[in-house]
C-alpha cells in the first residue's frame, strides 16, 4: 500500500482522550510535580503562511505516559492577541482551557492554525507563539512557528486590459482567473512567482513575455503550501489549479526560464494558425499536469531545453501546425494514472475529432532534434507506437522528422528518423530518480550514470554523446547552464547534458 493509500486510509482518526470540568472532587488524579505531560514534538512548524490567508491546520499529540490520571491545570497561548494562532483540543477550540483530566497512558489531539498579519515588508518574516500547559504546578510548552509572506492578491477575476508589468517584489496570491486582453503585453519579471488557487487559470487573449533567468525563474504553480503527508509536500501533486489557455488571437508570446507545475490542464493553445509564432519556450519545465500537459491546435511553436514531464494523460499532442522542438526531454512516468488510457508522451496529427466532430489540419512540420520521448509505457510491437503515437486522415499533410533522438517506440526504418536510439527495457535511458513512494514522488529527469570505485561508467547510456553536435552547436548550454561542448563524451541528447558525479561511486 502506497503512502497515499494510508492516507486516505486512516484520515479519520478517533481520540481516546476526553475532557472533563473535573467538578467531580471524586476523581483521584495524581498531584506529583514529577508526573508530567510528553509531547510528540516541542517545536510546531508551519510552511510558508500567505498573509490575511489562513493557514492548513497542523496538529499534535499530548501523552500522559504515567499510570496514574493528571489534572491539566491551563492550557494557553502566550501571545493571544498579537500571534495569530488559534487550536482547538480534541474538536474544541477556545483561547485557553483550564481542569482538563487525561487519564492514564491516555493522548490528546491538539489541532492548530494560524492566519498571519501583513507586515507591509516583501521578505518573509518568522511568526512565533508558544503553547503552554501547566500540570501539578509545572509548566511546559511547546512552539509554534510560522514563516508568513506578503503577497499581492489578485480575487474575483482580474483583467489586464494595458500593457502591464509584473515585478516579483511579492509572490502574486490567484483566486478566480487572470485575462490578457487582446493586443496587450504583460511582461513578467525574472524571479516571479504566482501561487494559483484551486481551478484558477491564466486566458491569455494578448501576449505574456516571461523573462526568467537560470537563478531565478518565474514560476507557475499551486498555492498550497502545506503537506499532503508528513515528508509529501501537496507542490509535488497534480490538480491545484486550472492551467494556462492561449487564445486564438495570442501571438509572440515569450516564455524564458519558466517553471508550470501541478495544473489540471497544464499548456492548452486553442485553434490557431501557424503563420505567426505562438510561443518561443526556452530553458523552461513543465510538469506534473493531471490531464494533458502540453496541447496545440494548428499553431506554430519552438520549444528549446525545455522539460515536457509527468502528465495524466499526454505529454505533447500537436495537432496541425509548425513546430520545431530541440534539445527537449519529453517523458512520462506519472505515478497517479499509470495507464494514461494509452495515451503516449508525443502525438503528432492533421486532425482532431472534437464534439462538433472531426476537423483536419495539415501538420506541415513538426521537428524534433536531439530530443528525448520516453516514458513507463512499454515501446509497443508496431513502429509509431509506444510512447510515439502519429495519427493521419487522408486530407491534408503530416511531416515530422527525428534527428539524433532517443524514442521509446519500436525500432523503424522510416525515412523520418535520422540516427535514432530506439529505447527498450534493455536499452533504457537511467535518471537522477524517476518517483516513487520511497522518494516521495520526487522526479529528476536529469541524465545518471552508475560509477565504479575507479570513476567509469557501470553502463553505457543511450543518450549519452549520441546527440547531433552541429545542431548543439547552436544552443551551447543546457538547460542548468552546462556547457554541452565541453565534455569528452560528445553531446548528449535531451534537455540535461550528464555531468559526472564521483562522489556518487558505487
Amino acid at each position: 500500500m502506497n503512502k497515499l493509500s494510508v492516507f486516505l486510509f486512516s484520515f479519520v482518526v478517533l481520540s481516546t482522550g476526553f475532557f472533563s470540568a473535573c467538578n467531580d472532587m471524586k476523581d483521584d488524579y495524581s498531584t506529583n510535580p514529577n508526573h508530567r505531560l510528553s509531547f510528540s514534538v516541542d517545536t510546531l512548524s508551519f510552511d510558508t503562511v500567505f498573509t490575511t490567508i489562513g493557514s492548513a491546520t497542523r496538529r499534535f499529540m499530548v501523552y500522559n505516559t504515567n499510570k496514574e490520571v493528571l489534572l491539566i491545570e491551563s492550557i494557553r497561548l502566550q501571545n493571544t492577541e498579537k500571534s495569530g494562532f488559534r487550536f482547538n483540543i480534541d474538536g474544541r477550540a477556545g483561547e485557553s482551557f483550564s481542569n482538563i483530566r487525561i487519564m492514564g497512558k491516555d493522548s490528546l489531539f491538539v489541532f492548530v492554525e494560524v492566519t498571519v498579519n501583513p507586515t507591509g515588508h516583501n521578505e518573509p518574516f518568522l511568526q512565533e507563539d508558544r503553547m503552554e500547559f501547566t500540570t501539578n504546578g509545572v509548566k511546559q510548552s511547546i512552539l509554534l512557528q510560522a514563516h508568513g509572506q506578503d503577497a499581492t492578491l489578485l480575487k474575483g477575476g482580474t483583467v489586464f486590459d494595458k500593457d502591464t508589468l509584473l515585478t516579483a517584489e511579492r509572490p502574486y496570491l490567484i483566486y478566480d482567473s487572470i485575462t490578457v486582453e487582446r493586443d496587450v503585453v504583460v511582461s513578467i519579471a525574472e524571479g516571479a512567482s504566482f501561487f494559483m488557487h484551486d481551478k484558477a487559470k491564466w486566458i491569455v487573449k494578448g501576449t505574456i513575455t516571461a523573462s526568467g533567468t537560470l537563478e531565478k525563474p518565474v514560476t507557475f504553480r499551486g498555492d498550497r503550501l502545506d503537506n499532503l503527508l508528513t515528508d509529501l509536500p501537496y507542490d509535488r501533486m497534480a490538480g491545484l489549479w486550472g492551467g494556462i489557455y492561449f487564445k486564438e488571437e495570442s501571438f509572440d508570446n515569450i516564455m524564458e526560464h519558466v517553471v508550470v507545475r501541478n495544473a489540471t490542464y497544464g499548456v492548452v493553445f486553442d485553434e490557431s494558425t501557424p503563420e505567426r509564432s505562438k510561443l518561443k519556450l526556452t530553458n523552461s519545465q513543465l510538469t506534473n499536469s493531471k490531464e494533458n500537459l502540453l496541447s496545440a491546435i494548428n499553431c506554430n511553436i519552438e520549444a528549446i531545453n525545455t522539460e515536457f514531464s509527468n502528465a495524466g494523460r499526454g505529454i505533447v499532442s500537436l495537432f496541425g501546425g509548425e513546430y520545431h522542438f530541440i534539445h527537449c526531454t519529453l517523458v512520462n512516468n506519472f505515478k497517479f494514472s499509470p495507464g494514461r488510457n494509452g495515451q503516449s508522451v508525443l502525438t503528432l496529427s492533421n486532425f482532431i475529432v472534437q464534439e462538433e466532430g472531426e476537423k483536419s489540419f495539415p501538420l506541415t512540420k513538426a521537428a524534433f532534434d536531439n530530443c528525448i520521448i520516453d516514458g513507463s509505457l512499454s515501446e509497443g510491437t508496431e513502429s509509431l507506437g509506444g510512447e510515439l503515437a502519429v495519427k493521419k486522415n487522408n486530407s491534408g499533410e503530416l511531416n515530422y522528422s527525428f534527428n539524433h533522438c532517443a524514442i521509446k517506440t519500436k525500432e523503424t526504418d522510416n525515412d523520418g528518423f535520422k540516427s535514432i536510439q530506439f529505447l527498450t527495457k534493455d536499452n533504457a535511458i537511467r535518471y537522477k530518480s524517476i518517483g516513487s513512494d520511497d522518494n516521495n514522488y520526487l522526479f529528476d529527469y536529469r541524465i545518471d550514470v552508475s560509477i565504479d570505485s575507479k570513476g567509469k561508467p557501470k553502463e553505457k547510456q543511450p543518450v549519452i554523446g549520441k546527440a547531433d553536435r552541429s545542431v548543439a552547436g547552436k544552443y551551447p548550454v543546457d538547460r542548468m547552464g552546462i556547457d554541452r561542448l565541453a565534455g569528452k563524451d560528445g553531446v548528449d541528447i535531451g534537455a540535461y547534458e550528464y555531468v559526472p558525479d564521483l562522489k556518487e561511486k558505487e
